[in-house]
């Protein structure tokens, strides 16, 4: 599959029949690839009688749950074009997802990622200020999700400034040096949102600082389940750093590590919004599509997952479809909102209709 060609278009301009009949040959196209070349996803597929895969419309191909990647390894290239490997952050009890990438697939990434990206904040690279510490020393073959966030985002950026030194505390001399140099123009905000909330909400002193966040960007995304438990909301976090660094351009983005790469960022209008390398459909418990505006577990679609069979994923987490293809934002995708983690059960469920 040739991602070339897609990227000479706009990502968020192409209309819903164009994007419907290129995403299903695509589609296709990758699940036959995969199924020849991964042994273990041909062993799912023939488990659900699909013995050979055609021209089968999306809602009708069978999806991986995402927890299949922390119990086996899935390839669909030879084990000496492995160029990278990805891996969630997994906890005592659970295993972490584990990625595969060859230098081809992982181009990829890095090339849509900049288009999508682009999309938002222009294709000049900015000043950029990262609520993480500096990944100096780490693993050149095995990325953490968090530090594969960090590079894959930094190339947004220039003149990087990490805002935690080693012990987690704010570096404010190194934090006061760069809002002296660039906070009179825009600047870049990357972090994830448990430690941009912990960190600009929380540990942040003004007293230190004289100068305001007005014209920053942040860019933020996961670690939102540490957030709901103390009841912050999407609109309370972007009201208090508002409220205490005058921060106003707040833009979130969802995501998975099973399909780095296409994300989904936040338009002004508050919705998530699917791009044409992305695709998404809402399912209940007993596997079937709901209506927009009805909340069920989040199905993702991604056009980039070569090396490893990412390209249709059964997430853990709810969603609601709020418009099929547009809205004020003049986006063309479809806008969804994301509610959180499913309850096992749920997820249970969905697997056993399949």
């Amino acid at each position: 599959m040739n991602i070339q060609n897609l990227l000479k278009l706009d990502p968020f301009n192409v209309n819903k029949k164009r994007k419907e009949l290129l995403f299903k040959k695509q589609i296709n196209l990758l699940t036959n690839h995969h199924y020849k070349n991964c042994a273990n996803y041909r062993k799912i597929l023939k488990n659900l009688n699909f013995l050979k895969v055609q021209e089968i419309n999306l809602e009708n191909l069978p999806p991986l749950p995402a927890s299949i990647f922390k119990k086996f390894d899935l390839k669909s290239v030879p084990n000496n074009k492995i160029f990278k490997k990805l891996t969630s952050s997994g906890t005592s009890n659970q295993q972490p997802s584990k990625i595969y990438l060859d230098k081809e697939n992982a181009l990829n990434q890095t090339k849509v990622l900049t288009k999508i990206v682009s999309k938002l904040i222009g294709s000049k690279r900015l000043p950029m200020l990262i609520i993480d510490k500096n990944p100096n020393n780490f693993n050149r073959e095995t990325f953490s999700a968090r530090i594969a966030a960090i590079y894959g985002f930094s190339i947004f950026g220039k003149n990087h400034c990490y805002l935690l030194k080693e012990d987690n505390q704010i570096d404010y001399k190194s934090l006061i040096n760069f809002l002296n140099l660039y906070s009179k123009e825009k600047f870049l905000i990357f972090g994830f949102t448990s430690l941009v909330f912990e960190n600009l909400i929380k540990k942040i002193s003004k007293k230190q600082l004289k100068i305001n966040f007005s014209n920053g960007i942040l860019l933020h995304g996961g670690g939102w389940k540490k957030l709901e438990n103390m009841k912050i909301s999407n609109d309370i976090f972007k009201k208090k750093l508002f409220d205490k660094l005058k921060l106003k351009n707040i833009y979130n983005y969802y995501g998975l590590i099973e399909q780095t790469g296409s994300i989904f960022i936040e338009c002004k209008c508050g919705y998530f919004v699917t791009s044409i390398f992305s695709e998404i459909f809402i399912r209940d418990k007993n596997f079937n599509i709901v209506k927009n505006g009805k909340r069920g577990i989040i199905q993702l679609f991604s056009l980039l997952p070569t090396s490893y069979p990412g390209h249709n994923i059964l997430t853990e987490d709810i969603g609601e479809i709020i418009d099929g293809n547009s809205h004020k934002c003049n986006l063309k995708g479809k806008h969804f909102l994301v509610h959180g983690r499913a309850k096992e059960a749920e997820i249970r469920g969905c697997s056993d209709a399949r």
